[in-house]
Order: C-alpha cells, then structure tokens, then sequence
C-alpha cells in the first residue's frame, strides 16, 4: 500500500478551514461532501499526494461538478510572510518605544490628523457595523463568489469601523470570516494517532475509553509490542514475539500495536517476471486506432491460489497479537478504517496481515474451553462424493464449518499454551480478574502495560502487589495453598486477603501523562481554556516474575587472610 499518496478505497482524513476534520472513503466514481464548503468527485485527488491543500473552484458552465485547484504554498503562507516583510523594513530601536499610562489608549494618526487605527477597548457591535445585509451574503454564498475570498473582501470593505480596529483585531477579525466562507481544505492520511484524535474530539470519546494518543504510545511503549522479523520457513520452531491484548476500545489498541509490528496496512503484491513479461507483450502487441475498427477488450487473466486443506489455518506462530474478548464475536470495527474486515472469517487470498497475525478468543474459550461447543464439537465428515452430490450452498458451509473449527482449535491451543511475549489492557473489565486469568501465560520477564480512564481500579491492583503483602506471604502463606505446586499457584483464585499471588509480578507503578497547549504571555501563563476536559487515564506497568523453586543459599569463594605473625 503506497502510504504517499490517495488510493482507491482507502481511507483519509480531510482538515476543513475551521479546523474541524471529517473522514472519507475514496471510492471510484462518487462524490464527497464537505456541507457548507462545497463538494467534488474523488477521481480528482486519487493518486496524489497527501497534505495538499485544494480550493472548491466555482462550476463551469456546461459541468455538474466542481474542480479542484491546488493552494501553493506562499498563498497559504502570505499574511505571515507579509507580516515577516513587515517586522524587517520597521526599524527596532529601544530608545523611541512608546508606552501608555495607566488607562491611556493610544490611537494611531497620519501627518493630516486622520485616524488609522484606534484601540479596541471599546465594544463594537460587528453586525451593526457591517452594512452587508444576511440575504446579500446568502446570495454571494450560492454565487460562489471565487471560492469565498471575494466575499471575505467585500465583508471588509463594507465594514464601517474596519478604521477602528487594531492590527490584532483586524487579523482576528479577517481569520474568523475566513475560516468561515473560503472553500479549502487539506487531504491528510488516515494514520492512527489522526483516528484516534477523530474519535476523541468529533466522535463519542467514551467508546473507546477516553484514551488519548500519549496514552495509546505509552501503553505500547511499556508493553514493550515490536515488529519481531520475517517469518521463518519452517514457523514450527519460532514462537517469539505474541503478544496479549485485551481492547474495549473498538479496536484502536489493536491498531496501535498493528501499527508497531508492521502488520496494520496490507502489503502490495509482488510482481513476477511473468507478470512484466506478459504486460510488455501486451503493450508490443497493442493495436493503433487506425489499424483496428472494433478493437475486442483483453482482460487480464485471473491469479490463481493453489486449494488448502481446511485444516490448514492461516495464522503464523510470530509477530502476532491474541485478543481476549467477552462477546461472541470481537469488536473491532475501527479496523475497517485500514481496509481489514473483521467481519469476515473466511478471507481469501491475498490476506490482509491482520489475516494471519491476529487472533482472536473468548474468555469462555480461555477458561473453560470445555463448554464452548464451537470447540468441541467437530463437524462430520463426508465423502468426496457426497460432496460432490451436495448443491453449491451446502458444500460451501461444508467447508467453512470445518475451517472455523480448525481455526478455533488452533488460536484455543496456542493461548493456553503460554509462552506470550507481553500483555497490553484497555478495558473496563476489573484487571485483577485480568490479571489473574493472563498473567500465567506470560513468559518470564515479559511486560504488562494495563490502561484505566480512572485510578481506582489500578490502585486495587497494585496494592495486590505490595512489598507489605508479599511480605505476608512469603512469612506465613495462606493453608490453602501449602500443598499446590508452582503452576497451581500461578492459577490459584485467590482469597480474602490475597486476591491473586503476590509473587507473580515485580516493579509495580502507576502513572499517567497528558500533553497540554499552553498559553505563554508575561503573567498570564497557563493551560488552554479550550482544551478538551474528561479523564486524564492512568497507566499500571511491571514485569513477570517466575516465583523461585526450593531454597536459596549464597555460597562463594573467598580469599584467606593472611595472618602476621609477631
């Protein structure tokens, strides 16, 4: 997938002038609109750049659509550089600064007298003083009027205190009416920090949790989730790199961490040398317009994928995240924003990477896959020619019936089998319960990065962990738990007073972070009044810990003294 400019079917995120941002699938042959701003086909920025910044033009006559002109630089940028241009000519000399009194306003005049620009300490009513009528500006609205800037125009020069505004108010005042009337806006790409930032700002934030985009990177951060390298041939002897994921979140953890391995964007096809060859015969052989009157239309020849068994999963054994789930089926649908249907559980090559890398199980299937009966419950089998004898749709749910269930079996298997290279938690689920559930199927040292919107449920769990609680345990441990061995313990359910092994995890820290736009001006220095509130979320992090076998004893070997003898 080329990550530089607009592909068919992708996803992007669109800046309007008031900083709002609306997202959009670019679909062939449609039209997107932006409201108030206009609207254009997608076919006039599929295969560009990204970050551009185009201006809605006015309809030509004789066209039912608007095209598309593209905002150079230095007029994006031309009241800063006038402004820059300006602070260069005027002299800077400390000496012949002019400063008012206490409760002095200072005007500004010419050599005649006349009043240039005065001081806004006095209220102006903006709509008693714009001559302009609200049906005139309606009226140039549905004109058109050259994208909005020749009504931004005339909006200032029928404007009667336009004079008594200060250089600060009129820039204001020209940025307001701007943002609102001129008709642009810039094509950004569809990452995950700008899908996260839509949903927490535009969207119900609560759905995915509050978290912001420095908690989603430290959560992968203290996981410790990275692309873990190619896949070997033979994927029985490498198990490294699986990680454990527990997402309320829609989705967007998962996606975060995809995007970390590598695995979030789907991969373009190579091209074999049959593929060239065959393309550059095709360009040879291409007849001109002249030579052929009816020219019959060649398409291209179907690839082929050779037919597996359906006992052969896709998934691979690295690189890889398992999601833990409550409901029947994951919830992942931010993932359709990156082209992986989630809803589909029979893909066909070519496979998105989240195909073959990502897993999903439910918490039934976890603990007691015993009662699930999509797991136990294996499908009959047939006969090649019962099969045969079967309608279309029979032999087709013949088939995905029994691949499920090899797929159940094989992500079923693999979990409980342990061996995972981290754990990552955003959920409203209690994380003891978590904890205790995931924690054994963690490698020894292996991080845990668990993310709450609120404190309270992480203050819980680290004080499960306690250096006062494992010294209790350690000095007169519980009765019931004498005779278990070290892999009972690690699954023991707990009690009263020790809900889960205190041993089992080790450097246990709560903390949080949240990046903050101030204001900076001489006295008046603080947090943005407009930022966003809610919760600021909280982060627990620490390490599995293998609890020690048998007894410990420091032996060494030390040098003799040597004693003088008098």
């Amino acid at each position: 997938m080329d990550k530089e400019t607009v592909q068919p079917n992708s996803w992007v995120a669109v800046r309007l002038p008031n900083e709002m941002y609306k997202v959009f699938q670019v679909v062939p042959n449609t039209t997107i609109s932006l409201g108030k701003y206009g609207s254009f086909p997608t076919n006039l920025i599929i295969n560009r750049p990204f970050h551009f910044t185009y201006e809605v033009q006015d309809r030509v006559e004789g066209e039912t659509f608007s095209r598309l002109r593209v905002v150079p630089a230095k007029e994006l940028n031309a009241d800063d550089l006038a402004d820059a241009n300006k602070e260069a000519t005027e002299p800077a000399e400390g000496d012949d600064v002019i400063a008012a009194a206490d409760g002095e306003e200072l005007t500004l005049v010419d050599e005649s007298g006349k009043v240039l620009i005065r001081s806004n300490r006095e209220i102006i009513d903006d709509s008693a003083r714009q001559t302009l009528k609200p049906e005139e500006i309606e009226e140039l609205k549905r004109k058109g009027a050259s994208a909005g800037k020749e009504l931004i125009a005339k909006l200032l020069l029928s404007h009667t205190a336009i004079d008594q505004k200060t250089a600060y108010s009129l820039a204001k005042y020209k940025l307001l009416k701007t943002k609102k009337y001129i008709r642009r806006f810039t094509v950004l790409p569809l990452d995950v920090p700008m899908l996260a930032q839509w949903l927490l700002e535009d969207r119900d934030a609560s759905k995915i949790l509050e978290m912001r985009q420095e908690m989603m990177a430290l959560v992968g951060c203290w996981a410790d989730v990275h692309f873990s390298g190619a896949v070997p041939e033979d994927a029985s002897t490498s198990r490294t790199g699986r990680w454990l994921v527990v997402d309320d979140t829609g989705g967007l953890l998962v996606a975060s961490l995809a995007e970390r391995m590598d695995i979030l964007y789907p991969k373009p096809e190579p091209e074999t040398t049959d593929d060239a060859a065959a393309t550059d015969k095709m360009e040879q052989n291409q007849p001109q317009t002249s030579e052929a009157a009816n020219p019959t239309e060649q398409k291209p020849e179907r690839r082929r994928h050779p037919k597996r068994s359906d006992f052969n999963v896709p998934y691979v054994n690295k690189n890889t995240l398992t999601m833990i789930h409550g409901q029947t089926q994951p919830n992942l649908a931010l993932l359709r924003y990156f082209n992986y249907d989630a809803a589909n559980a029979n893909p066909s090559p070519p496979y998105h990477p989240l195909d073959t890398n990502l897993m999903d199980i439910s918490w039934l299937q976890l603990l007691a896959p015993e009662e699930d009966d999509a797991y136990n419950n294996k499908p009959p089998e047939a006969t090649p020619e019962e099969i045969a004898s079967w309608k279309t749709n029979r032999r087709g749910n013949y088939h995905r019936k029994r691949r499920r269930w090899a797929r159940i079996r094989h992500v079923v298997d693999t979990t409980r089998a342990g061996g995972f290279s981290g754990l990552a938690v955003a959920s409203s689920m209690d994380p003891i319960s978590i904890v205790r559930s995931t924690v054994p199927l963690l490698s020894g040292g292996a991080p845990i990065a668990i993310y709450s919107p609120s404190i309270e449920p992480l203050t819980e769990l680290a004080d499960c962990f306690s250096v006062a609680r494992r010294a209790a345990w350690v000095s007169s441990p519980p009765a019931e738990v004498e005779s278990k061995t070290a892999e009972e313990l690690e699954r023991w359910e707990g009690s009263e007073e020790f809900p889960i092994n205190p041993t089992l995890l080790l450097g246990v820290t709560i903390q949080s972070s949240r990046a903050r736009r101030w204001q900076v001006l001489p006295g008046r220095t603080h947090p943005f009044m407009t930022g966003r509130g809610g919760a600021d979320g909280f982060l627990l992090t620490a390490w599995r810990a293998v609890p020690v076998e048998g007894k410990i004893e420091a032996r060494g070997r030390f040098k003799r003294r040597k004693v003088e003898t008098s």
